[in-house]
């Protein structure tokens, strides 16, 4: 495994030369809400370089993204008004619970998985949440 860090959406690009010149089977690309506005362009990098890449929000997978794995995010918000009630009705924030996804959404692209020529096996789209053709 190796770790590359960008904090930034330009650095990214030179990420993925250090990335792409060891040929790696897959990116794991974890949430940077500096990346999130650019994803037309970032996408586009992961698809030049033709890395398949598991992004850890799924929207990256709706805009041309091989594979998302994330908490639902209509669950997290659910649970996020819980604690904004809880407060607002006097609770202190120290004394409520510290709670961990417990909803997780599989989405696969297949169209994405075609320009890479990879095959998706059958027993993992028939786990996925969302299949987008």
């Amino acid at each position: 495994m190796q770790v590359v860090e960008v904090r930034d959406p330009d650095e990214f690009e030179r990420a993925l030369v250090v990335i792409a010149k060891d040929r790696p089977d897959a990116l794991y690309v974890v949430g940077n809400p500096n990346l999130f506005s650019q994803r037309p362009r970032v996408l586009g990098l992961v698809a030049r370089n033709r890395l398949p890449a598991i992004w850890v929000e799924s929207t990256w997978v709706t805009d041309g993204g091989l594979i998302g794995y994330a908490p639902n995010q209509p669950d997290m918000f659910r649970r996020g008004a819980w604690y904004v009630d809880r407060i607002l009705r006097g609770a202190k924030p120290a004394d409520l619970p510290v709670e961990q996804p417990t909803k997780f959404e599989l989405r696969i692209n297949l169209k994405t998985a075609k320009t890479l020529g990879l095959t998706i096996p059958q027993t993992l789209l028939q786990r996925a949440d969302e299949v987008i053709e």
